[in-house]
């Protein structure tokens, strides 16, 4: 039975490769009790029973893990444990401690990668002592793939872990601001209760100040009334005063009569001296009697022992006889009893000796049915051998099939090194190569600014060329028409045509110099085009 939904599986993948070890990744929840007796098995899918597991693993927490929380982790089944590649379905399963289902995985396939068509190309960059050389490393696509897969799983875990703890500050946050909103709303009631406090305190003062006026009123009226009282009060106390002298007259004449009853008592007390020394004699007298009162009655205690003494033994000696009579009759009693108790035992033995012969008759059968059942018992440990022989058999043919491939991976792993040392050959030569046309790519800059330099000059040649006399006379010949030459002829008197045939000869011999730039300037470019530089 699957128990509720407590493990989630994640990033499970649809394709596995057995050379390599598979990571399964797993969340639990803060309902899962987790033990360390949990763990997670791959099951080939259709599975009907916990034990028809491949492999397996133990399914474990990181440190510091509480119960009650959720937490992701992951665990690791190493290649040599893995099934081969074939087209049959496994699935990840998480047992708990009780045996019971937590969590499947969705189906996945193992597979073998292709040696040769698998295979990707890497550049590395290395600095050196004088510049970065770039490396071509060739590697399977499967483990490229694990790498890529790995590192976007921890940066998975990464993303995940700050998002737990953004989570957890966020939370934290809002609890601390509705503690400080529950702390706020308290000071505030307290507040309120001080002020309604002490709105009450104010009206009772003020009923006190009342009060206190009223009162004070009759304070007034009262020490009215005191000093006249008071006034009464000193006239008693004249009064008394006279009387306490009367008084003290009367103590005199006490004290005198004092005096004389004293010495009286002191005359009675030596008396009372004389009769208590007559009393302590005539209790020494009496004392010496009782003394010799006790010691008769000591006598007498002893006698009277003696006589219990003797009594006790002569009703320990009737009670023995008693015993004797009684116990000669029991004597008669156990006799009679211990002979039936003979005539039982017989009869015991008798039945026992019946139970006995019939149990040596069932012991018999039992014997021959152990005995048949031994036998079914070697049958079945000769055909247990039997299969277990089979078993040897297939794991040495799994042993031989396993040599071979990693015969075939080391060839495999030759047949890399080998394309390794050319790609690293060719990578040699290519940089030979690469130095050689940056040597070229040098050169034909150097021919490039030499011809550079040659159009200056022959521009500034040109310039000068065009600006020479007999130039601008050759262009205006070129240029000009025959009409205009007619004219000139005609009206070589008129100063006004000459400013106007100047006129028009500057701007035509503007076109001279274009004209002539590109006649010299177009050849030189075509040589150049048909040079290997371009």
């Amino acid at each position: 039975m699957d128990k509720q939904s407590t493990v989630v599986f994640r990033n499970v993948g649809q394709l596995y490769f057995p050379q390599t070890r598979v990571e399964c990744h797993y969340s639990l929840t803060s309902d899962h009790q987790w033990s360390g007796t949990d763990w997670i098995g791959i099951f080939k899918v259709g599975w009907s029973s916990v034990k028809e597991y491949y492999t397996y693993t133990w399914a474990l927490v990181p440190e510091g893990y509480t119960e009650g929380t959720n937490v992701n982790y992951c665990a690791l089944f190493q290649a040599f444990y893995l099934p081969r590649p074939s087209a049959v379905e496994y699935q990840f399963v998480y047992v708990d401690k009780m045996g019971e289902v937590c969590a499947r995985s969705r189906p996945f396939t193992f597979c073998a990668p292709k040696p040769l068509e698998e295979l990707e190309t890497l550049k590395e960059e290395r600095d050196e002592e004088d510049g970065e050389e770039e490396l071509l490393l060739v590697i399977p696509r499967a483990q490229l793939l694990q790498s890529q897969l790995e590192e976007c799983l921890k940066e998975q875990a990464e993303l995940q872990q700050t998002l737990d703890a953004a989570r957890k500050e966020a939370d934290d946050e809002k609890e601390y601001n509705k503690k400080e909103k529950m702390e706020w709303e308290c000071e505030r009631d307290a507040m309120k209760e001080e002020i309604s406090e002490l709105r009450q305190n104010l009206r009772l003062q003020c009923d006190m100040l009342k009060n206190i006026k009223g009162k004070h009123k009759d304070v007034k009226y009262s020490q009215e009334n005191l000093n006249s009282e008071l006034s009464k009060l000193l006239d008693e106390k004249a009064e008394s005063q006279q009387r306490i002298k009367n008084l003290e007259d009367d103590i005199k004449l006490l004290t005198d009569r004092e005096k004389e009853e004293n010495v009286e008592l002191e005359r009675m007390k030596e008396r009372l001296k004389k009769m208590s020394n007559q009393m302590n004699h005539d209790e020494e007298k009496r004392k010496s009697l009782q003394v010799e009162n006790e010691a008769f009655l000591v006598q007498v205690r002893g006698l009277q022992e003696h006589l219990e003494a003797s009594e006790h033994v002569a009703e320990s000696l009737r009670r023995e006889l008693r015993e004797l009579g009684a116990r000669q009759g029991l004597t008669h009693t156990e006799l009679h009893q211990t002979r039936l108790q003979v005539a039982q035992l017989t009869l015991q033995l008798s039945e026992e000796n019946l139970v006995l012969r019939e149990e040596r008759a069932n012991w018999a059968l039992e014997r021959e049915a152990y005995k048949h059942a031994a036998e079914i018992d070697k049958k079945k440990l000769q055909d247990l051998s039997v299969e277990l022989q089979r078993k040897e058999q297939w794991l040495r043919e799994e042993r031989t099939e396993r040599e071979k491939l990693e015969v075939e991976l080391g060839r495999e792993r030759d047949c890399n090194k080998v394309l390794l040392s050319d790609a690293k050959r060719e990578l040699q030569e290519l940089k030979a190569s690469v130095k050689k046309a940056e040597k070229e790519r040098e050169e034909q800059q150097l021919d490039k600014q030499n011809v550079l330099n040659y159009i200056r000059q022959l521009e500034d040649v040109s310039m000068r060329s065009v600006c020479s006399p007999l130039f601008l006379e050759q262009a205006n010949r070129a240029e000009i028409p025959t009409e205009t030459l007619i004219q000139s002829k005609e009206d070589t008197s008129d100063s006004d045509t000459q400013d106007e045939n100047k006129q028009q000869c500057e701007p035509r011999a503007d076109e001279g110099k274009q004209l002539i730039l590109t006649e010299l300037v177009n050849p030189v470019l075509s040589d150049l085009a048909d040079s290997p530089m371009w």
